[in-house]
């Protein structure tokens, strides 16, 4: 397996709900006129709390300051794993278990927060611009690192981390709740030329059905809806009570039409600082052998299990917190 550090700078944002008519037009924008805007890295995650929004440095000049508005201090590179030697355009979706215990455990262990965003293509490591040395310090030990320089992909290596050194890691590492919403997610794609004739539903259900309750949605279940275009690529993970609101045809999943439960992580906002908070639910699904999707957001995580796997996900993770106290 192989990484490659992509070109885009990412800065990681909040939208407050109260706000979202600020924002509807410029997101608007990002989502369907793909044409009038140079980003190429746009992630749009509704949750119960706000809208994040990652998204590169030209979709960040679409968003203009305000008090809705939050944006995280770093800039953010991003790392994508290379499924198939050199290539990044596999169509076969990575779980983010099959990279805990080769690069998300390295990292925490070596004092690196890091996001996660899982897509229906591929997984993105989101690390913090400041922190690249150290990244390609840990990693380009077990690891090809590439970056693409004037379309050929070169290979990185120690002295391109000038700074390399490693960061001591500090305190005890906090153990964070976890909650596991009864509705069930499903993982999608869609071609890109057809985004049009999702246009009318997409917008409803993004910025017009927050407040809302869904049919058949009840208190234990989550408002969670994540669409990304990232290098032209669509991925989009919404409950299959929303699912239904769309056209059946246009969207495309697995063969196996798998669902997956939703295990969120955290009792209050995370934060960008802590280490360690997708390796303390990755490795251990890991050494179970449990895919998962994992995707970030401004103020709580989030993991997708397959739905067969749930109780051995909530075993697990009741034994980490047992080890934890």
């Amino acid at each position: 397996m192989a990484l490659q550090l992509l070109d885009h700078r990412v800065r990681v944002t909040s939208v407050e709900k109260s706000g979202l008519w600020l924002y509807t037009h410029p997101l608007i924008k990002l989502l369907f006129l793909r044409q009038r805007s140079r980003c190429k890295f746009f992630s749009l995650t509704e949750t119960p709390e706000d809208y994040t929004v990652m998204v590169d440095e030209e979709g960040f000049k679409e968003l203009l300051p305000s008090d809705y508005l939050q944006v995280a201090d770093a800039t953010w590179l991003v790392l994508n794993v290379l499924s198939n030697g050199c290539s990044s355009n596999s169509a076969q979706t990575v779980g983010v278990t099959k990279i805990a215990k080769s690069v998300i455990a390295p990292l925490a262990e070596n004092n690196v927060s890091v996001l996660m965003l899982s897509t229906y293509q591929t997984d993105f490591i989101l690390v913090r611009e400041q922190d690249l040395s150290v990244v390609i310090h840990t990693l380009t030990a077990e690891f090809s690192i590439y970056k693409e320089v004037k379309g050929e992909l070169v290979r990185l290596n120690h002295d391109d981390a000038s700074n390399g050194f490693l960061k001591s890691k500090n305190g005890s590492l906090t153990v964070h709740p976890v909650q596991i919403p009864q509705n069930k997610f499903c993982i999608l794609t869609l071609d890109p030329d057809t985004l049009p004739a999702i246009a009318t539903t997409l917008i409803e259900v993004l910025f017009y059905s927050h407040n809302a309750p869904k049919d058949g949605q009840d208190r234990n279940s989550i408002q969670f809806f994540a669409f990304s275009l990232i290098e032209g690529y669509i991925s989009i993970v919404m409950d299959t009570e929303t699912q239904k609101k769309f056209p059946s045809d246009l969207l495309l999943t697995s063969s196996s039409e798998e669902l997956w439960h939703m295990v969120r992580i955290g009792g209050q906002p995370l934060g960008f600082d802590e280490c360690g908070i997708v390796a303390q639910i990755a490795e251990p699904l890991a050494i179970e052998d449990i895919s998962a999707y994992y995707i970030s957001t401004f103020n709580f995580d989030h993991a997708l299990v397959p739905e067969e796997d749930i109780n051995r996900v909530i075993d697990v993770l009741h034994k980490r917190e047992e080890s934890g106290r």
